[in-house]
């Protein structure tokens, strides 16, 4: 047997373990022989020394005569009592065979004594360790696979540590580890587990929760600049809630994304109750100097918050390019009002599409009907898709999803008389040339909807793209797609008529297209007449920039860091060692070295005749695979030190997201978080819950998909009806 109670190796303690152990041995003597002493009441009960003692006592017994208890003293496992031939009962040890007396009151403290000294045993139950054979625990190392091996040892707060791990990342109820399969599996899995109740695994949690805090100020310290989404959100609780996610660059050149903070918004929510929450949150983490960029949809008290928030910046003179790039508008928004406005256009197609996959829908045997027609016709696809309305990306699906079934649904409407929702043949050509003509935005959503990878630099090209099918189908011969495109083309110029700062910023400090992109895109995007006057003003807003960043540079560089001081205390002690003999003679010598270091120390006081940022655009384009997902950041880490500003410019500029995804991410946790089942957790609770999922799956290494669509959460907006097998 194995105990992980009690033990120590303090000298103090194995005094006392000896003194108390001497206590018990007479307290277990004196039990001993009290209960050697006759008992009448044994007289009524079966002998459980016999063999047969299971079913009672032996046949035959005399039931007058004194019965023999049952030995419980642990010395009989290596102790037998053997009878000598002269009739006298003797106790031997089974290791060495020594004879000792029989005690008559029973007691056993001289035989106790005899195996705690005993060499044969002492050497048995030594090569019985021997041949056990030691258990190995193997222990993942980081991602280069390697895997270290050790002795194993059951360590309970680590068990604890993980439990607690384990629930913030597969969001668990605290109570999964009361449940008796889950106890009798670890026990299973290792004999050593204790079991771990639900309160213990909740302080746990919050311990866990409040240990990661801590490292991530840490590593927020470390952080130049930070960009921040936020968003707003409704929980089944009836509780608003206001999520802040934090995107930079770590030391690394790789992008980082947290959830800063999962707070309740008492209402009313208007602009200034907002804002004043998100200036307790940068506060709290200690970054109200590092906020460089807010990116929020579209609602009007979004503009009031930020503007807040901006003046607050502006007293400390704490924005760049005086704040042109401090409000990031969703993009991934602005293209969903944009087509929103375009579905309009034919809304009474997709209300018929809508209505007919709901009416399938709401009868088994209908659906049993419409599957048995799709396999007469061997049809591959077995999903139909309702769509939430408001949801542009769920309506394209649905609509794409039905296009398949075209030739089902009259088929069907012949059988049931019910059936009035059959699109005719120049609705469903409508339906595919809308379904042509959505394609290319719904791609678009999905890359500029990533949270793992830089987006700024991105979208210009994808927003000249959708310029370029904006102009071309107003030109259709299609009245209905003329018209999407034109009411589309009203929203676009409302967003994106003026020129976008940081869209642009991103994509020149993308070595693939830097000013190329811009001057064969802003043509395109803004006209041939408007179009030099914004990349005139872009081209003198990337300098403000870059000079910010250079009298940064400078006033960080000013003073010598103590490494370099040490450096040089270090080369005049040996300098000196040098020119010893000659300073006593009186005589001052300028050695070769000395006067080289003067030479170069003044040709670096001297300004370059280029910046960091003139060389860079003057140099030819990155050029690589089309289809090939270029690692920007990677590509920056690499020039680090050909562009020591540049390059630190371009990484605070990537980490700017374009859209509000990563905080949708987190209602998405949310929804399944707070379920009906626990709808009645605190604020304080669910805030754990939430940041606390966020930061152990980033110390774990567990990654979200790097490609997410508009609404994370895209399975409750949508609905995907399976055709039975027939």
């Amino acid at each position: 047997m194995y105990s992980h109670q009690g033990s120590s190796t303090s000298p103090i303690m194995e005094v006392e373990n000896e003194a108390v152990e001497q206590e018990l041995e007479v307290e277990s003597n004196a039990d001993e022989m009290s209960e050697e002493e006759l008992d009448l009441d044994h007289l009524d009960q079966p002998n459980e020394g016999t063999e047969t003692g299971e079913k009672g006592a032996v046949e035959g017994a005399n039931p007058f005569e004194k019965k023999q208890r049952k030995k419980k003293s642990t010395i009989w496992e290596d102790m037998t009592i053997v009878k000598q031939p002269d009739g006298t009962l003797k106790v031997q040890c089974n290791h060495c065979k020594e004879l000792f007396v029989k005690n008559p009151s029973g007691a056993t403290s001289q035989h106790k004594r005899h195996l705690k000294n005993c060499l044969q045993k002492r050497l048995a139950v030594g090569e019985e360790n021997q041949k056990r054979q030691q258990v190995l625990s193997f222990t993942e190392g980081p991602s280069d696979g390697i895997t270290s091996i050790t002795n194993f040892s059951y360590d309970h707060a680590k068990v604890r540590e993980l439990a607690a791990h384990m629930v913030l990342v597969h969001e668990y109820p605290f109570s999964m580890l009361d449940h008796v399969v889950f106890n009798k599996f670890m026990k299973a899995v290792s004999p050593f587990y204790k079991k771990i109740n639900r309160q213990t695994v909740k302080e746990d949690c919050v311990t866990a929760f409040m240990l990661e805090k801590r490292r991530l100020r840490n590593i927020l310290k470390g952080a130049n600049r930070i960009s921040i989404t936020t968003d707003l959100w409704k929980s089944g609780q009836k509780i608003q809630y206001m999520v802040v996610t934090g995107h930079f660059v770590d030391s690394d050149w790789v992008l980082q994304k947290r959830v800063l903070n999962f707070c309740n918004v008492p209402p009313p929510h208007t602009g200034v109750i907002i804002a004043d929450a998100l200036s307790k949150c940068f506060l709290e983490w200690g970054i109200e100097n590092k906020v460089s960029t807010i990116t929020v949809d579209n609602a009007s008290y979004n503009d009031v918050c930020i503007r807040r928030v901006k003046e607050d910046f502006c007293l400390r003179k704490r924005l760049s390019i005086g704040g042109k790039i401090f409000h990031v508008r969703c993009c991934a928004h602005i293209l969903n009002l944009l087509v929103q406005d375009g579905l309009n256009q034919i809304v009474d197609v997709i209300d018929v599409v809508r209505e007919g996959i709901k009416y399938l829908k709401n009868s088994e045997s209908r659906l049993n009907e419409f599957a048995k027609i799709k396999k007469q016709l061997q049809l591959p696809s077995r999903k139909l898709i309702l769509d939430c309305p408001t949801r542009w990306n769920s309506t394209y699906l649905m609509l794409a999803s039905a296009l398949e079934f075209r030739d089902v649904f009259p088929r069907y409407g012949d059988i049931d008389p019910g059936f009035h929702y059959v699109p005719s043949e120049f609705e469903w050509m409508k339906v595919e040339e809308v379904c042509k003509f959505l394609g290319i935005f719904y791609e678009i959503t999905n890359i500029i909807s990533g949270s793992d990878y830089p987006t700024a630099n991105l979208f210009l090209v994808e927003l000249y793209r959708i310029k370029e099918l904006l102009n071309e189908k107003a030109l259709d011969f299609s009245d209905h797609i003329r018209f999407m495109a034109e009411s589309m083309a009203l929203k676009f110029d409302k967003y994106w008529g003026e020129s976008n700062v940081l869209m642009s910023l991103g994509a020149i400090l993308d070595p693939r297209y830097k000013m190329v992109l811009v001057n064969h895109t802003f043509p395109v995007i803004y006209g041939e007449v408007a179009a030099p006057r914004y990349i005139d003003e872009m081209r003198c807003i990337l300098y403000d920039l870059y000079n910010e960043y250079v009298d940064a540079y400078i006033s960080s560089h000013s003073e010598e860091p103590p490494r370099e001081a040490g450096k040089r205390k270090h080369s005049e002690i040996s300098s000196k060692s040098t020119q010893g003999a000659a300073k006593k003679l009186g005589v001052n010598v300028l050695t070769g070295k000395e006067k080289f270091q003067m030479i170069v120390s003044e040709i670096d006081k001297a300004p370059p005749e280029k910046s960091d940022l003139d060389v860079y655009l003057e140099e030819g384009r990155y050029v690589c695979d089309a289809n090939a997902n270029l690692d920007v950041l990677g590509w920056w880490k690499g020039e680090r030190w050909r562009f020591p500003i540049l390059s630190r410019l371009a990484s605070d500029i990537l980490a700017i997201p374009v859209t509000t995804v990563a905080s949708e991410s987190t209602f998405s946790a949310g929804g399944r978080i707070i379920d009906d089942r626990r709808a009645s957790m605190s604020v304080e609770t669910v805030q754990m819950l939430l940041c606390g999922n966020d930061w152990i799956r980033n110390l774990h290494g567990l990654k979200n998909k790097s490609r997410e669509p508009l609404d994370v959460s895209e399975s409750s907006t949508i609905e995907e009806i399976d055709l039975p097998d027939i």
